[in-house]
């Protein structure tokens, strides 16, 4: 892979990127306040990074991260990203995105829905489940005991090759879940969603705040076999929505 791009510089945005320079990926990364607002993380990433409008990003990256809130997918231009391979990582938040009437989760899943406005792109469907703590301090080199895997759709094969590629080279083992029709699976309220990867969760907070504790867990291992069958337990309705009120809205 020569040049990742990501587009969005918030939580997940972010934690991609360090990933990525850690793994010695070129890395762009554009959000939509401007290149200029971007210096501070481009500091802290290295000379692996540097940051770009997403018109300059899009014509230069090979792979791209969509690492934005939900409600602005319809945003993206479907000519800017034609021909591109897209990981789609966003989840749909009721309570920041608004009520968007096309989320029927019950019969499309969300990475359908993007799917359909970028209508000339690859779209997969990945690193959507995953807190952004744990997303960093998680990450492990091949063949580590403790490594964790993370569930990956697609309707195109050799999107879906590549983006199993880039969890390899970020520090994730991978899960086929099959087409993006499928990927409701990891959706919020699932059982693969977030909470398998902080672990035990204490019952009460009195000695530390719920936010405190979030932020220094040291999660659990999630293999593939246990994701696969976190996957298989999942049960469809039309309430698959993510919520900022609990440690399970944490991977905004």
């Amino acid at each position: 892979m020569q040049t990742l791009g990501i587009i969005g510089s918030g939580m997940i945005g972010s934690q991609v990127a360090r990933l990525a320079t850690a793994a010695n990926m070129n890395v762009i990364i554009s959000n939509s306040r401007g290149p200029e607002t971007l210096s501070g993380l481009v500091s802290e990433l290295g000379p692996l990074a540097r940051a770009a409008t997403t018109e300059a990003l899009a014509a230069e990256a090979d792979i791209i991260v969509i690492a934005i809130p939900f409600v602005a997918y319809s945003r993206l231009s479907p000519e800017m990203l034609a021909g591109k391979t897209v990981i789609d990582t966003m989840n749909y938040y009721p309570e920041r995105d608004g009520e968007l009437p096309e989320v029927k989760t019950a019969e499309i899943a969300s990475s359908e829905l993007v799917q359909a406005h970028l209508k000339h792109s690859f779209v997969v469907r990945a690193v959507n489940n995953m807190d952004w703590v744990r997303l960093f301090t998680r990450a492990r080199l091949p063949g580590s005991a403790d490594r964790s895997a993370l569930p990956v759709a697609a309707n195109a094969e050799h999107a879906k090759s590549l983006a199993i590629a880039l969890l390899d080279s970020l520090g994730y083992d991978a899960v086929d879940m099959g087409a993006l029709a499928d990927s409701w699976r990891s959706e919020p309220t699932m059982p693969a969603y977030v909470i398998p990867y902080i672990g035990t969760i204490p019952r009460s907070f009195d000695d530390t705040s719920e936010r405190e504790w979030f932020l220094k867990a040291p999660g659990a291992t999630v293999s593939a076999d246990a994701l696969r069958k976190l996957l298989a337990r999942a049960i469809r309705h039309d309430r698959m929505f993510g919520t900022t009120a609990s440690l399970a809205g944490a991977s905004l």
